[in-house]
């Protein structure tokens, strides 16, 4: 399976927006996510559709995210590993990814 294509993040673009407000989420490269210098989320495109690899802990799991009830699905696990969302910074992308708990 390979990592998800311009065209397939594209797609995605609702998704990533999303992610892309958590603060302590960094990205990267498009679509490749870091909590704390560790990779922490990232995306994969196969002929069976989209799909999230998240770091739980030690492991990774997939998701689907093809639809927007799975969409919402990998959000609220990602939001249950007690990292949240936090006020939007208004400095460089750099200070604005202090993680928040």
């Amino acid at each position: 399976m390979k990592h998800a294509g311009v065209a397939a993040l594209e797609s995605l673009s609702d998704l990533l927006e999303n992610l892309r407000s958590r603060t302590a989420l960094v990205e990267r490269r498009p679509g490749i996510f870091y909590v704390s210098g560790k990779a922490f989320l990232h995306f994969h495109e196969d002929p069976g559709g989209l799909f999230a690899d998240l770091r739980l802990g030690t492991e990774w799991q997939r998701f689907p995210v093809n639809s927007p009830d799975e969409r919402a699905e990998l959000l609220a696990v990602i939001d249950g590993t007690g990292f949240r969302r936090s006020i939007p910074c208004s400095g460089p992308a750099s200070k604005c990814s202090k993680i928040t708990r």
